[in-house]
């Protein structure tokens, strides 16, 4: 056990926590096995039993490890439950850990303390215009957390900034042109239809059956693109299995289409391993892949991201790069700080954790 901390730097209970985590996960401390005491922690790293005692308390609220009464700190962690995960990378932690209010809400207190972080730690940045494209803190911090959770890996300028879907959608359509045919899946997220229709884009509309697009009316279209969401598709909840999501793949790939891949609410979804995603799939760039915030943070929190393909990135920034983004930096700077900090994904955690106990027994 070789740990080190700075005590000049952020929280010191973070710092433990963050290294004991990373060797969790690395399977130096397996699943069951026992780990150090916080006396004998506390004492080989110079800080007081509180502190290591607070680092433990952080891995049990995220499910790293439980506490056994009059024995100690044993790891529950194992390496197929997927959102626990978290990259090697130099994390930059938030001063303040607060208790998240029940799901899907998140916290305010946390809320609160990053806005007034931010506002204390960037001054002057807040007055300025965000980039085209997005605050490269947020972009990069999007780009590291795709790469954690989604198997995602794109370069930071692949990654565009908007106010949420709608706006991303309309931006998509004329980066792929109204002369192209839309596919959707009927039913889907009313708006949908209305945005199609607002942009003069040709649509059609394709059933869902029990496992995803029907696949005669897929195989029958004479879309360009299909716009989908595998994941507990909107209003009908139904998922697409792994199988469908394939089919897509070789649809797009057999038609040279394209696949707007809608991955919202994912991140709650109470299986061990998340679905893979269509954008991780593909082995030909064809996909474009969108989420947002207003679904894991707030409503209110109208704040969405696309990640374009690499063959349609440079197209976007000649074509479009001159639209001006249309979130304010400092609500950019607040999502990069609490997903840097560990917040986004301790909240997620959380969320799935409260859904896993609420399901009924098999």
């Amino acid at each position: 056990m070789k740990y080190i901390i700075d005590k000049n730097q952020r929280p010191v209970y973070l710092q433990i926590y963050k290294q004991l985590r990373d060797d969790i996960i690395d399977g130096v401390y397996g699943f069951g096995s026992r780990l150090p005491s916080k006396r004998i922690l506390a004492q080989e790293l110079g800080v007081s039993t509180v502190t290591a005692e607070h680092a433990y308390e952080l891995l049990c609220d995220e499910g790293y490890a439980k506490a056994v009464e009059k024995s100690g700190f044993y790891v529950i962690f194992k390496s197929t439950d997927g959102f626990a995960s978290y990259a090697h990378e130099n994390t930059v932690y938030a001063h303040n850990i607060g208790t998240v209010s029940p799901y899907p809400v998140f916290s305010v207190s946390i809320l609160s303390k990053t806005m007034r972080r931010v506002l204390s730690d960037y001054r002057d940045i807040l007055l300025e215009k965000s980039p085209n494209s997005g605050r490269s803190e947020l972009r990069n911090a999007i780009r590291l957390y795709l790469i954690r959770n989604r198997g995602i890996s794109v370069g930071e300028e692949q990654i565009i900034i908007g106010s949420g879907a709608e706006y991303l959608y309309g931006l998509i359509i004329e980066l792929l042109g109204r002369d192209k045919v839309y596919a959707i899946e009927s039913p889907s997220y009313h708006k949908l239809e209305q945005i199609y229709k607002t942009q003069n884009a040709a649509y059609e509309l394709l059933p869902l059956s029990d496992d995803g697009i029907d696949s005669a009316a897929l195989a029958s279209s004479n879309a360009d693109v299909l716009h989908t969401t595998p994941y507990r598709s909107f209003p009908t909840g139904i998922t697409a299995t792994a199988s469908k999501r394939h089919e897509y793949i070789r649809w797009a790939d057999k038609n040279q289409g394209f696949i707007i891949e809608s991955d919202y609410g994912s991140e709650f979804s109470v299986s061990s391993q998340p679905m893979e995603t269509l954008f991780a799939l593909s082995k030909h760039e064809n996909v474009i892949y969108l989420n947002t915030f207003s679904k894991t943070i707030s409503p209110s929190i109208r704040v969405g991201y696309m990640v374009l393909p690499k063959p349609l990135t440079e197209r976007f920034y000649q074509k479009l790069g001159f639209y001006s983004c249309t979130v304010p930096t400092f609500e950019q700077l607040v999502l990069a700080e609490l997903i840097n900090g560990g917040d986004f994904e301790r909240h997620i955690n959380r969320v799935r954790r409260l859904r896993r106990k609420e399901m009924p027994a098999t």
